[in-house]
């Protein structure tokens, strides 16, 4: 059977794509899902390939005992859109990247929250609101979960 692939795209890669990531990962992991799921993410931009996430972004996810890995920021590529089946943007700014620069359409994170929240998550990587992006990401990667599940009728 083949792997259900997602892909988390933020602007650096180094923040909030890293952080939907490892929180997808870990709520995959925790329904015994881990052997469907393909779970990656990726940037825009390339000003961050090859650094390690961000160390706001480490420390909430150590806080919640969620693992970072040997993650190391990449850019989002054409071949992508052929190996991942759900892209997931994390603000609409990275919507528009993408579909200026692969003519592709993808979804944002918050599409998939419960009703009251922002469609953006913030880019923490100035504001250094890391708590309130990972609340965010965590209402995000819960409700996409429920929508992949149903969607692939797991």
């Amino acid at each position: 059977m083949k792997k259900i692939a997602v892909m988390f795209v933020c602007t650096g890669n180094i923040c909030r794509s890293p952080m939907a990531e490892a929180v997808f990962r870990k709520m995959v992991f925790d329904k015994g899902l881990a052997d469907k799921f393909v779970i990656a993410s990726s940037g825009t931009g390339r000003w961050h390939v090859g650094e390690p996430p961000h160390v706001g972004t480490r420390l909430i996810l150590s806080e919640n005992k969620i693992e970072v890995g040997g993650k190391r920021a990449q850019q989002l590529k054409s071949q992508d859109f052929q190996d991942y089946d759900y892209l997931i943007a994390m603000d609409q700014e990275n919507v528009e990247d993408v579909q200026y620069y692969f003519k592709q359409t993808v979804r944002r994170l918050m599409e998939f929250a419960p009703p009251g929240f922002p469609l953006d998550v913030p880019d923490p990587y100035y504001e250094h609101n890391f708590e309130e992006v990972y609340k965010l990401v965590n209402a995000g990667c819960e409700g996409l979960l429920t929508y992949i599940l149903k969607n692939e009728g797991l």
